[in-house]
């Protein structure tokens, strides 16, 4: 199973982008799916999950109130809206799936499926 990531693009400060990220095959259903994103020389940082079949979400204080994670077709699409974008925004931003029950949606090594990335720059 590949993840597509897409949606990212150029946008000035305070606009707003919205990033998608699905499953090569439909009859992929993962219990989380979350975002993360990365930017030269750092590690790749937590973004926003949803798990489980309530769709429980969790976000990074940094994004808190400004992004929205959600899901489609039960939880086989998740996208990522982004409003009041900050030029700190700007990163590469990947999408990651997992089929294990996990507790903690946070941490990189719980995922096991991963998109390629798409890039967002938030122009000051």
């Amino acid at each position: 199973v590949q993840l597509q990531a897409s949606g990212g693009g150029l946008v000035q400060t305070g606009g707003s982008l919205r990033l998608s990220c699905a499953p090569s095959t439909r009859t992929f259903r993962p219990y989380a799916m979350a975002w993360f994103r990365q930017t030269p020389g750092k590690a790749r940082q937590f973004v926003a999950a949803i798990a489980g079949s309530g769709g429980t979400t969790t976000y990074a204080d940094s994004v808190k109130g400004r992004f929205t994670i959600f899901s489609d077709n039960g939880l086989n699409t998740v996208s990522l809206q982004m409003n009041s974008l900050k030029p700190e925004d700007t990163a590469v931003y990947y999408c990651a799936a997992t089929r294990r029950v996990i507790n903690d949606p946070t941490p990189l090594f719980e995922y096991d499926y991963w998109g390629q990335g798409t890039e967002v720059t938030v122009s000051s």
